[in-house]
């Protein structure tokens, strides 16, 4: 009985939660509503006009320049055009600087739509693999659901880029120029998704079969040709060498020189290596001081996961001032959409005031943002410069974008230190800027978390 009448309780519970809204709270919203003079005037400019024009914060235009401090040596903006290849344009960018030096050349640019094929085969080749691995469970499993819902796309982060750099290498953009495909994605990637969806449901009807694993990887192989051919046919096909010369900045042209894929980065980069570099989060919704690593996200087989060391703004940007003074660009990535005034190249906590237009308060903070997906990680740029003031503190920052030199200020948005704390999620430093604290971090065995969490 006692059971009976709690349970009866939750019902009642859940029931006032779950209220239809009524005639009386209809007219309590309409009495609270006041049709002012001011409300009569945003009504008609809102309706007549973009938010984001009438939440403008005029007194804020002028206030942030695009002069600094510190400024790693880079030049020449690279254009992803309609695609959502920025985390790939963002890891090349790094090292562009690193090659121009190298060559002695004015301006230099990898091929991004290079590692844009692997990116896409290798996911191909995962997504089967993760079919096969849940064939035994139900559609409605949640990981059957989430590897359905997103075979493969053009998304990614500094760890995806590094996976492919160390299996296929790196060439120049003259040995495989962009397509129509690579600057326009989306029915690539729709149609690619269409026929592995396909592909995968071939795939666990043969496992649940059971068909022997000689049978099923043969026929996941012609697959993969067919995966490769709908590649090819968009993107061209990937050399396996490829001659490459120059013109240096004396006007000198080199002689022509044959690569491989793998001795051109290797001679590019030198003895810099990819694994030197740790990705720092700042994630407030998570403990901080913390190795955290994202189940199954990656793009190859064989390699790594998406892992950071989640830590305070205030020590991250120690460690990117630093590399910023010794001229080395880090990949960074943002919430690149708040507070975004485009013709200018400005992110500023301050640039628009919609608390003003409403006149309600918009009061979230960063960690309650992450929590109910209000904001995330949605764009990737190099972070190439710092302000500081007389004690070297940051006062402002930059980025070097890859939407085309038209936009923002000639390819560059320059943000502010509060922006930076509100917006910004993640930076990719070489470990000899990071301390000793949390290169031990980083070591340590990292805890797991879903690829569908809200950060991810």
């Amino acid at each position: 009985m006692k059971k009976l009448l709690i349970l009866a309780g939750m019902a009642l519970s859940l029931s006032a939660m779950a209220q239809s809204v009524d005639q009386n709270d209809l007219n309590k919203i309409r009495e609270g509503f006041v049709k002012d003079n001011y409300t009569k005037a945003m009504e008609n400019a809102l309706s007549s006009n973009s938010i984001k024009n009438i939440a403008w914060n005029r007194e804020n235009e002028g206030t942030t320049d695009h002069y600094f401090t510190y400024r790693v040596d880079v030049s020449g903006i690279t254009n992803q055009n309609k695609s959502g290849r920025c985390w790939l344009f963002t890891s090349l960018n790094v090292f562009r600087p690193v090659a121009m030096n190298h060559f002695n050349v004015s301006s230099f640019e990898f091929s991004q739509i290079y590692l844009y094929f692997w990116d896409l085969f290798e996911k191909s080749n995962l997504f089967l693999n993760n079919i096969l691995n849940t064939s035994d469970r139900g559609f409605d499993d949640e990981k059957v659901s989430w590897y359905f819902k997103y075979p493969v796309d053009d998304g990614g982060q500094w760890i995806n880029f590094v996976n492919l750099a160390e299996k296929y290498g790196m060439v120049p953009k003259e040995a495989m120029e962009e397509t129509y495909s690579s600057n326009n994605t989306s029915w690539l990637t729709k149609l690619l998704n269409r026929k592995l969806r396909e592909q995968a449901l071939e795939l666990r009807d043969m496992k649940n079969d059971g068909k022997n694993n000689k049978q099923i990887h043969d026929r996941k192989v012609e697959m993969l040709g067919d995966v490769y051919r709908m590649l090819v046919l968009n993107l061209g096909e990937p050399p396996v060498n490829f001659e490459y010369r120059f013109k240096d900045k004396e006007g000198t042209v080199s002689e022509n020189k044959e690569y491989t894929p793998q001795s051109f980065m290797k001679e590019v980069l030198g003895d810099i290596k990819l694994s030197d570099y740790v990705m720092l989060m700042n994630d407030p919704s998570r403990d901080y001081w913390k190795h955290y690593e994202i189940e199954n996200y990656r793009n190859v087989e064989e390699g790594e996961n998406w892992h950071y060391v989640n830590l305070p703004n205030e020590v991250i940007k120690q460690f990117c001032i630093e590399s910023i003074k010794n001229n080395e660009a880090m990949y960074a990535s943002c919430d690149v959409g708040k507070q975004l005034r485009r013709d200018f190249g400005v992110l500023d906590v301050d640039n628009y005031d919609f608390e003003a237009v409403y006149d309600i308060p918009f009061g979230m903070t960063k960690k309650q943002r992450i929590q109910s997906h209000d904001s995330g990680s949605s764009h990737g740029m190099a972070l190439i410069a710092v302000e500081v003031d007389k004690n070297e503190n940051p006062v402002k920052w930059q980025f070097e974008n890859s939407w085309g030199a038209n936009s923002g200020e000639n390819g560059y948005l320059t943000f502010t230190d509060k922006w930076f704390d509100e917006y910004m999620f993640r930076i990719v430093v070489n470990k000899k800027f990071i301390s000793q604290k949390v290169l031990d971090i980083y070591k340590q065995k990292s805890e797991m978390l879903p690829p569908w969490d809200p950060m991810f």
